[in-house]
């Protein structure tokens, strides 16, 4: 089970140390980074949104109990951050993109992967759930709360309006939205147009992990920063451990749920967060490092909540 972990979370650390090298090295800079940040945000994102949501049948998401519990360890785990930075005085857009991180997983690049690899094809529908909902219920409720943030200050009636605009523009609502119908309609995706979104979607999470890399390797010394660390054991503790109440005591849900829910939760910080960052302009050093710092540590954290996993199984 450890080296299944660690095989699962090496590309994602050889892909950010790749980035890095790349500007050490010289060969790559702020434009490069500037463009696959771009790139990433309104191409291969929103074209892996789209079809995640296209593909999905809508038949698949009939599981209320593992939505709830999944969803609430999210949101705990966030408010949970923001008790804590407004309790150190620290407020702002900056903090919600935080909040983000410490309840983001990295459920497709190594999710789907684990949930495979321990539970067979029967984890793959959940683990698929934790993915949508990751990424865009997630990814809608932060930008909600960003717009809201960035047009507190002006009338309620103009900052609804200006909020309703920004979301509408925004490529990371409108794509999975627009998935959502496909599959509602159950339309057929033409072959060649399907492979296409297929393409710029697999560019995606190796494109934002190069382009944290590249970041971080323009970042002169990290020192031992709070937020990082208050990050990541938010994600990696605390997260798993309220999934796991929920689960296990609050709804009701076959077993296999239940431990895919726990284990997505328990997953490091995914590049989502570090994406929003870039969207709003903002500082992106905390949501960066706290991938990577996370990613490490999980190779130490998933093996043991996968060695308790194995145990819950049916023989």
């Amino acid at each position: 089970m450890f080296a299944a972990v660690i095989n699962a979370a090496f590309p994602v650390f050889a892909l950010i140390l790749t980035g890095w090298l790349c500007t050490k090295a010289g060969f790559l800079g702020a434009t490069t980074r500037e463009g696959l940040n771009r790139f990433v945000i309104y191409l291969a994102l929103p074209a892996q949104l789209f079809s995640t949501m296209s593909t999905t049948p809508l038949s698949d998401l009939a599981e209320p109990g593992f939505f709830a519990a999944f969803g609430l360890g999210i949101f705990c785990t966030a408010a949970i951050y923001a008790l804590i930075a407004r309790s150190k005085g620290e407020s702002g857009l900056d903090n919600i993109i935080n909040g983000m991180s410490s309840a983001y997983s990295n459920v497709g690049f190594m999710g789907i992967p684990l949930c495979l690899m321990v539970f067979g094809k029967g984890g793959l529908g959940p683990s698929i759930i934790t993915t949508l909902f990751t990424v865009s219920v997630l990814f809608a409720a932060t930008i909600m709360v960003a717009d809201l943030h960035r047009f507190s200050h002006a009338t309620p009636l103009t900052a609804i309006k200006n909020v309703a605009r920004s979301m509408l523009r925004n490529p990371l609502l409108l794509a999975p939205a627009l998935g959502l119908g496909w599959s509602y309609f159950q339309l057929e995706m033409p072959l060649a147009i399907g492979r296409y979104v297929e393409l710029i979607s697999d560019a995606a999470t190796p494109c934002a992990l190069i382009a944290i890399g590249l970041f971080l390797g323009e970042t002169s010394g990290w020192g031992r920063n709070p937020i990082v660390i208050r990050i990541a054991l938010l994600k990696l503790l605390v997260q798993p451990a309220l999934t796991a109440f929920f689960v296990l005591y609050v709804f009701d849900m076959p077993r296999l749920w239940q431990l895919v829910a726990i284990l997505a939760s328990a997953l490091p910080v995914g590049t989502g967060p570090f994406m929003m960052a870039q969207i709003y302009e903002r500082d992106a050093h905390a949501s960066a490092q706290a991938i990577l710092v996370s990613t490490v540590l999980s190779v130490f954290t998933i093996s043991l909540l996968i060695a308790w996993i194995s145990q819950q199984l049916p023989t």
